[in-house]
């Protein structure tokens, strides 16, 4: 077979590199929110109080207080706990700089924000999954390799079962998203009456979060997502995807933070599963299929056997649909012979 290879692989010194972040990022009690800022003191009467200074997720410079009054015991500790997670977040970043350099995913940083809050409310542990093209970014990291990143403004969280979080905010979801700093408002649904399942940034701006659940069937309805105080869209084969999952490290120049993300054989399976289901969006659906074979050649090259243990996973009312896609999977694979067979013995082809 001819064709260009869809990934190259970053050197193992690099894949170190990266591996150092995810520890340091996970060792991270809480994460910031923006950019790590620093410490500072503001008079007020007699007394002297601290405050975080920092640039937020669209580069405005905020100031969140820290309390006081200098000398208090209590007060100090805190700002000492916080000083040192700016350390920490600066040591970060300054190892992320030289992996964007290599040619790393890097988020921008609404989207850092938007994770950020996430993780630091329990989501990700809890088992909530990022997915959507910001999960293959992480993935992409996290297996070693370089391809073709695609640019989104889109969020996508989802969740296969109730979430057992404590201590949200009452305004639930909408709530934990403006603690970014970023102006969320609900998305008016499709259908006048329904509750809103997407939160977008108010103005002039497609930065969004949509919430997902699966669905039965092919089908695709509004569901209470009580746990968030939100309402998620079902989506049709989502309970495959978030069958399997794990902790990754989103990156981005104001930090790293871990994210739940699924399995990369499972998610290169779904994504051309989806491919199918977008019949009237080409653009997306080819994305759909280029990102699951640049996944597909590299686990079929170095992960001998994932490709075959998803694919035995896979429903059976899911598998007409991803043969429909074979043959443009077979295009896309022409450099990738290794990959392709494995993927057409999982299929049954």
């Amino acid at each position: 077979m001819s064709g260009f290879p869809l990934y190259q692989r970053h050197d193992q010194a690099f894949g170190s590199q990266y591996a150092n972040v995810e520890q340091g990022a996970a060792a991270q009690p809480r994460v910031l929110v923006g950019a790590p800022g620093t410490i500072v003191e503001h008079n007020r009467g007699n007394a002297v109080y601290y405050y975080r200074q920092f640039m937020d997720a669209e580069g405005k410079r905020q100031q969140l207080s820290l309390g006081g009054p200098k000398g208090d015991a209590e007060a100090d500790e805190r700002v000492a706990a916080v000083a040192a997670q700016i350390e920490q977040a600066k040591d970060l970043i300054s190892r992320i700089r030289e992996l964007a350099k290599l040619g790393f995913q890097i988020a921008d940083n609404k989207t850092y924000a938007t994770m950020a809050v996430l993780y630091n409310h329990g989501l990700f542990q809890a088992g909530a999954v990022l997915v959507g093209s910001h999960a293959y970014a992480v993935l992409l990291n996290s297996l070693g390799i370089k391809a073709i990143a695609y640019e989104t403004e889109d969020i996508d969280i989802a969740r296969a079962r109730q979430l057992a979080l404590q201590n949200l905010p009452s305004g639930g979801l909408l709530d934990i998203l403006r603690e970014t700093g970023i102006d969320f408002v609900p998305v008016p649904p499709f259908n006048r009456g329904d509750p809103p399942t997407s939160f977008k940034q108010a103005g002039k701006t497609r930065f969004h979060v949509d919430l997902l659940v699966p669905s039965k069937g092919d089908t695709f309805p509004t569901v209470a997502v009580p746990e968030l105080g939100a309402h998620a869209s079902g989506m049709p084969y989502l309970a495959y995807l978030l069958g399997q999952s794990h902790m990754g490290t989103l990156i981005s120049r104001h930090g790293a933070v871990p994210v739940r993300v699924p399995d990369p054989a499972r998610f290169a399976i779904h994504k051309i599963l989806v491919s199918r289901l977008r019949t009237n969006m080409l653009i997306k659906s080819q994305k759909d299929v280029q990102q699951a074979c640049v996944l597909l050649a590299m686990l079929g090259e170095h992960r001998s056997g994932d490709i075959e243990l998803a694919c035995s996973d896979l429903p059976k009312s899911a598998r007409t649909l991803v043969r429909r896609a074979l043959p443009e999977v077979q295009r896309t694979l022409e450099a990738h012979e290794g990959a392709l067979a494995e993927f057409e013995e999982g299929l049954g082809v």
